[in-house]
């Protein structure tokens, strides 16, 4: 199985031609609460089963504050990824999870409260997805209920296509806000064999990609004295 890491734009360059390429720069908001610049993460995130939930724009979520309850609020992820905050400037929260958010709310509280205790309660989020594309027969957006592996998500929907290339999955998962790893998948062998070792579990918001297999990609291209040797 092969991992490989991209940016936003390699991504679009993998679906649409069928390659894998890499970018080599990117930026990601930083644990201020302000962009900067970063290296391709560590991709031993990608073996991760239980990973903490990651906000994203939309979710709304309660702040309380135990010994000052008149800064309770209650507060939206911006469409930039910040929430505004009662009394303090805003602060980037996309792409945290509750207790970096958290933390990050206890620090910039402290300079106008003394050893706030806080906590967060979230309120409205997006339920856990993954997405099927390429040659399968039902490609679309899916809920996630419980644990699913790739397997299951292929068969979720409807399995592969006649002119799918099982040996070479793709499964994209967003691991920042500019990068997305992307790991190679051979089901058809997992299949054959048996062996279900390296079925990946999947995380929300993780995309299969099912490229088409060869004969099918150079259909239109086959010369005609060629096409006896394709179906004999």
């Amino acid at each position: 199985m092969r991992a490989f890491r991209f940016g936003r734009d390699s991504l679009q360059y993998i679906l649409f031609a069928g390659c894998v390429a890499a970018s080599a720069s990117a930026q990601t908001p930083g644990a201020a609460g302000s962009p900067s610049a970063t290296r391709a993460p560590d991709s031993s995130r990608f073996s991760e089963r239980t990973p903490r939930y990651q906000l994203r724009v939309g979710d709304s979520f309660d702040v309380a504050f135990r010994y000052t309850p008149e800064y309770n609020q209650t507060v939206t992820v911006q469409p930039d990824g910040y929430i505004s905050l009662r009394d303090l400037s805003d602060l980037y929260v996309a792409g945290k999870t509750t207790p970096e958010v958290t933390a990050a709310i206890v620090t910039a509280y402290s300079h106008l409260l003394h050893e706030p205790v806080v906590s967060l309660l979230l309120k409205d989020f997006e339920k856990p997805y993954f997405i099927a594309g390429g040659e399968v027969e039902k490609p679309g957006k899916y809920e996630m209920r419980g644990e699913m592996t790739a397997t299951e998500a292929v068969s979720v929907a409807g399995g592969f296509s006649d002119k799918a290339k099982h040996s070479q999955v793709l499964l994209f998962r967003r691991v920042s806000n500019e990068w997305t790893e992307v790991k190679q998948l051979n089901i058809k062998a997992m299949l054959s064999s048996g062996n279900l070792t390296e079925d990946v579990r999947l995380r929300p918001g993780d995309m299969l990609y099912v490229p088409k297999n060869f004969i099918s990609k150079i259909q239109r291209f086959i010369p005609t004295p060629s096409v006896g040797t394709l179906v004999h």
